[in-house]
């Protein structure tokens, strides 16, 4: 019985991993690229605002996320998002708009034409069923319509993966809506038939599951995973190669200057895939060249603090999404201190804003004070801004989110059959299962019980 494994990536997925081994007993020895954990999830206090450099928040969609929470000692530091961030506004037409969140809103919301609303009523009488390569615009067409492509599925891709519905797979990327369509035959009929079965698993829609997260920010999570294994992680590691022999994968790697090496029964992918795709070059099939087509769109997030006396809109929810028929040169714009309460201090708002994406990559390439300045006369047309010499910080992301594009259903194939040739090596990351915190999560404790399982 070898219970020694080697994690690679000391990000979110990393780390749950390591720590649930770890607490099973295995001896875990974590390698790190950079010098800090974490991965994308970073929080700040800056000049009293909390900043999040990556991820704001993540849904409460599984309880594993509670029971992660209550093995490090943290449950108590949880926070909900506060009932005004309920609302949630899309753009249209230079105006902002209530997204409906229950059929008597959606009833007599301006934000949908008549006809789109007649529309939608013919949804469960379409008899068509998806096919695994289908995109998500392909798939909304066909149930909803064209109108609620534009305004609702357009815009909230772009929030959540900053990328396009015309190139990512409905099947990998929105799961949930491919397996109501495939098992009820009507994604509004399923709604209604899937509650029981997901209170039977205890388990939340991502539609009604409560956006988390913690008192100080995101970071409480990984600092708590951090505290518990200090011993355990090496930073500064750059990974040269992995060859397997007899069971076990040996890790060559260089750290302040020195060549190393590593060998262990099990070995954890916890790196984004183009590095993944480095690490397993060696090995044989077409894995490697088909991780390196994943793309990560570029993205920028500028946070903004503004007096409240000086915002001409009362800002009373989540914040706002943009369609790409707008035409405008941000994805949206959150509203943290209405989101989470102690963001900043109670004569300010802080808005969380993201230029980029699969959208407009583009846009990225602007400086900081161009960048900063598109952000502020978008905001200032929509939401009106009296006063732009406040706080503001760019944070870049040159690789942010990776996009499941039409083929990725055959991505995740490739990558669970390579696993089944070589034993013992498995993938974690957020280009496979799911790009949220808490799926990231999730799949971390799939891949650690599949360890514990084959070592046992």
């Amino acid at each position: 019985m070898n219970k020694n494994v080697t994690i690679i990536g000391a990000g979110i997925s990393g780390l749950t991993t390591s720590y649930l081994l770890k607490s099973r007993g295995f001896a875990v020895k974590i390698l790190e690229k950079t010098n800090m954990y974490g991965g994308s999830i970073r929080s700040e206090r800056i000049n009293g605002h909390l900043v999040e450099h990556g991820p704001n928040s993540t849904l409460e969609t599984t309880p594993l996320i509670n029971d992660l929470l209550n093995m490090l000692g943290i449950l108590d530091r949880k926070i909900f998002a506060s009932q005004s961030s309920n609302k949630r506004y899309i753009l249209k037409n230079g105006a902002i708009m209530p997204l409906p969140m229950g059929p008597g809103g959606f009833l007599t919301t301006k934000l949908f034409s008549g006809k789109a609303k007649l529309r939608l009523l013919k949804e469960p009488f379409i008899k068509s069923k998806s096919h695994p390569g289908e995109t998500i615009a392909e798939f909304t067409r066909r149930r909803l319509g064209n109108e609620f492509l534009d305004y609702a599925i357009n815009p909230f891709v772009a929030g959540v993966f900053a990328g396009n519905p015309e190139n990512l797979n409905v099947k990998t990327a929105f799961p949930k809506l491919y397996d109501l369509e495939q098992n009820y035959g009507s994604l509004i009929g399923g709604m209604f038939k899937s509650r029981k079965e997901r209170k039977q698993r205890n388990e939340e829609s991502k539609q009604s599951a409560k956006t988390i997260s913690f008192v100080n920010g995101m970071q409480e999570l990984t600092d708590a995973l951090y505290s518990n294994l200090k011993e355990n992680i090496e930073f500064n590691c750059i990974v040269n190669n992995i060859s397997a022999d007899g069971g076990n994968y040996t890790v060559n790697y260089s750290a302040g200057g020195e060549l190393k090496s590593v060998v262990s029964g099990n070995l954890v992918l916890s790196v984004p895939a183009y590095a993944a795709a480095d690490m397993i070059s060696g090995m044989r099939g077409d894995l490697p060249r088909t991780l390196k087509d994943i793309y990560y769109p570029p993205v920028n997030v500028i946070i903004a603090a503004f007096e409240k006396k000086d915002v001409g809109f009362n800002l009373d929810g989540f914040g706002f999404l943009i369609p790409e028929k707008e035409n405008r040169k941000f994805l949206g714009s959150l509203w943290s201190s209405i989101i989470f309460e102690h963001r900043t201090d109670a004569e300010h708002y802080l808005l969380t804003n993201f230029i980029g994406g699969s959208r407009s990559p583009e846009l990225t390439k602007l400086g900081d004070e161009e960048s900063v300045k598109a952000v502020m006369d978008e905001l200032d047309s929509i939401i009106g801004i009296k006063n732009r010499n406040g706080f503001s910080r760019i944070m870049r992301w040159e690789k942010a989110i990776p996009q499941y594009g039409r083929n990725h259903y055959a991505v995740t194939e490739k990558i669970e059959s390579f696993m089944n040739e070589h034993k013992g090596l498995f993938f974690c990351s957020n280009f496979y299962k799911g790009i949220s915190v808490c799926d990231c999560i999730k799949s971390a404790f799939a891949t650690s019980d599949k360890i514990t399982q084959t070592t046992n």
